[in-house]
């Protein structure tokens, strides 16, 4: 996994990967493959992937992302407008150039 030498910027597009490590990880399965915007650099933490085993755990930074309801649970009514939101590690999300 690269390095990533500057934080993702607020309002950049970013998707979630879907594949990952299995055992203990920080992001919502239903949020895997789904296509949202940076809302917010939290700060860097330790990997909590890591530190839950025990290992050396790298500072990555957490982004608050959000996401069109629509696009993470598909067409409901009324739920044009509502976003779901949830922080997220780097290495859980690949930048996006052009969104659907």
């Amino acid at each position: 996994m690269a390095v990533r030498p500057s934080p993702l910027a607020v309002g950049v597009g970013v998707r979630v990967r879907t594949t990952g490590p299995s055992g203990h990880v920080r992001t919502p399965g239903y949020l895997r493959g789904a296509s949202g915007t940076v809302v917010a650099l939290l700060g860097r933490f330790p990997n909590p992937e890591r530190l839950a085993y025990g290992a050396p755990a790298p500072l990555v930074a957490l982004y608050r992302v959000e996401f069109a309801v629509t696009d993470v649970f598909g067409p409901a009514d009324g739920a044009s407008r509502d976003v779901v939101t949830a922080d997220i590690y780097e290495h859980w999300l690949e930048e996006v150039q052009d969104r659907e």
